[in-house]
């Protein structure tokens, strides 16, 4: 009789001590319910409340988080997360405020696992949304103070628990893109978020595309650096940073043919902006020196010939297009120079056929040279300006000077080779 009074007893206080774990538990819900809805206070009575509610919300769960019978619930590991996680974001030293992150961040994944019916998903969601904004607020203090690599990995982790939030996308990659210019590592990281943000409706998905060619570029990856202008163009048909950076790319790789059109596109959208024009003019250029150079390989008269006028056309073209962007801004300087050389550039090629010329022919070597003397007439005006633009440009100086010394105009021939010679020497003195 008395062993069964003994076990009765026993059995007793076992039962009174669980519940006293379960009322632990209880009370840290309780207390962190009573804290939340004033969570967002931060003077006053209701801040007192909120506070004391908050320690004995973590006193309680950390009686009932060691507890055998209690520690292992799901509700447990949530309410535990939701409350340190309150504590670490309302904590302002970051010594004191790790710890508390660190343990929230367990008892997060911890109750992520056990809470297979979701029975505790708003205590979760709780957590998650206050580990989040810790590790933002953290994310923006590194990257304020340059700290590149810990701002990626603070809002890492912040997107990790938002993956749809833009905002986390992008500062995710926009730290990653910084880290990468110290640790190339990073650049993937970068990639892999932009990528993910251009699916979105990211507000600024212009400026992610220009972010993602200029990363590509940095990888030197010019194809995907192309094909992300490309995408970009397609989706903000009016952006004319997209349409320059596409340009741009795709002149540094080659594709001159496949970037006219784009630029006819470009030009329509943008009638009034020189920087088409001009990347017009240079496409031109390009492939106007491009049939040159095969015209001076080919061994076939007639493949010579043509690739000759080809190259002739292409030059004609690219005058027309640099005009047109001194039309817009007439001390666009590189309009300028450019538009010089590509004038120029038939009169050099006539005085050095004068020159090859024997002394027998004395009337054709001066019909040769007065209709250079005509072409590079024609040029002279955008070579001073180039040079009045830029006095320090040792290319807009060269070009002037190869005009005074290409000049035959015999009754002027000193005071020409005087000229070439001033600029020779402002050339010396860069």
């Amino acid at each position: 009789m008395k062993t069964k009074l003994l076990m009765v007893g026993l059995f007793t206080l076992i039962s009174a001590f669980t519940f006293a774990q379960k009322g632990e538990l209880n009370n840290a819900k309780e207390e962190y319910e009573n804290y939340a809805p004033l969570s967002s206070t931060k003077t006053g009575p209701l801040f007192t409340k909120a506070i004391t509610s908050l320690n004995n919300a973590k006193t309680s769960i950390d009686k009932a988080a060691v507890h055998e019978k209690t520690a292992s619930l799901p509700l447990t590991s949530a309410l535990k997360a939701a409350i340190y996680a309150s504590l670490a974001l309302r904590d302002t030293v970051p010594t004191t405020s790790a710890p508390l992150f660190t343990t929230a961040d367990e008892a997060y994944k911890k109750a992520k696992e056990l809470d297979t019916k979701s029975e505790n998903k708003k205590y979760i969601d709780d957590a998650g949304v206050f580990l989040a904004q810790y590790k933002l607020t953290e994310g923006v203090n590194n990257y304020q103070n340059k700290l590149w690599d810990k701002a990626y990995t603070a809002f890492d982790y912040y997107r990790s628990i938002r993956p749809d939030d833009t905002t986390a996308i992008f500062y995710t990659g926009l730290a990653a893109q910084n880290a990468g210019n110290k640790d190339p590592k990073y650049y993937q990281f970068a990639i892999t978020n932009y990528n993910k943000l251009v699916t979105t409706k990211y507000s600024k998905g212009a400026d992610i595309y220009l972010n993602l060619s200029s990363i590509y570029l940095l990888s030197k990856d010019t194809a995907n650096a192309l094909k992300s202008a490309s995408e970009g163009v397609t989706k903000y048909p009016t952006n004319a940073e997209l349409r320059k950076r596409e340009i741009e790319i795709g002149l540094q790789s080659g594709k001159q043919k496949d970037i006219i059109d784009k630029i006819s596109t470009a030009i329509a959208n943008d009638p009034k902006n020189k920087t088409l024009y001009y990347y017009s003019g240079l496409t031109y250029s390009q492939l106007g020196e491009d049939a040159e150079k095969k015209s001076s390989a080919s061994k076939d008269d007639a493949t010579k010939k043509t690739l000759h006028q080809s190259a002739i056309d292409n030059f004609s073209k690219a005058a027309d297009s640099y005009k047109k962007a001194i039309d817009v801004d007439p001390d666009y300087f590189e309009a300028n120079l450019n538009m010089g050389y590509i004038l120029m550039r038939p009169a050099i090629e006539l005085f050095n056929q004068a020159r090859l010329m024997p002394a027998n022919k004395q009337k054709e070597y001066e019909a040769v040279r007065i209709k250079a003397d005509a072409l590079f007439d024609l040029a002279r005006p955008y070579l001073q300006k180039a040079v009045d633009i830029n006095p320090k440009s040792s290319d807009a100086l060269t070009n002037l000077r190869n005009y005074y010394k290409g000049k035959f105009d015999p009754t002027h021939s000193k005071e020409n080779s005087d000229k070439a010679a001033e600029i020779k020497k402002q050339l010396d003195a860069l």
